[in-house]
């Protein structure tokens, strides 16, 4: 059968065009992928229990353990003297109302009893501001301990002078017990009972 150029032409045209169509759709770009919004930190979720959170715990309440300083000497309060006063006149220990202990100190200059003197009156200085800052006088001990209790050295190894020792020991250690426990003078020292005694022998001959 010979075949019409026209129905030819018909056939072919019928058989290429899908074919085009084909390929016209694998050459077509992706539809771009619209992102996922990334979460909120509302909606994040904590790995947490709310029973399971940890409640800061505050620490009890201990003695507290200060010192005033007396460096230049003398038994007059300074003013970075009442600044130390001032800190602690508003401690939590202080408002508590436990026993105050004053012990009054002094560097290893003079004789032994002349520095027992100097550290009382320096001790005393210190009551007197916290009693008229408010502080009840019962609650205060004055301890006098001379040069017996150093908290620096006195001299250096070669046996000059140490100045900053002793500027270092011319002060008054503050200790503030809780309510209800034993007064810190005490302590059953042997060398605070001495310094009791030597007190007593100095008072009574004053």
């Amino acid at each position: 059968m010979i075949m019409t150029r026209t129905r030819l032409t018909a056939i072919l045209a019928a058989a290429i065009v899908p074919l085009a169509l084909a390929a016209c759709d694998r050459n077509r770009p992706e539809p771009a992928q619209t992102p996922r919004p990334a979460a909120t930190p509302e909606e994040k979720v904590s790995i947490f229990r709310p029973e399971a959170e940890v409640v800061p715990v505050e620490a009890p309440l201990g003695p507290l353990e200060a010192s005033v300083s007396f460096a230049e000497g003398g038994s007059e309060l300074s003013d970075a003297a009442k600044a130390q006063l001032a800190t602690i006149l508003q401690s939590e220990q202080m408002k508590a109302g436990g026993q105050v202990t004053l012990r009054g100190h002094t560097d290893s200059t003079g004789d032994d009893e002349a520095n027992l003197r100097a550290s009382r009156r320096r001790a005393e200085a210190v009551r007197d501001y916290l009693v008229e800052k408010g502080v009840e006088e019962d609650r205060i001990e004055v301890i006098p301990l001379g040069e017996m209790r150093p908290a620096a050295p006195n001299a250096n190894l070669d046996g000059t002078p140490d100045e900053a020792g002793r500027a270092a020991n011319r002060r008054v250690d503050v200790t503030i017990a809780l309510p209800g426990a034993p007064s810190p003078a005490d302590d059953g020292e042997a060398d605070e009972g001495a310094a009791s005694t030597l007190v007593e022998a100095i008072a009574e001959s004053d």
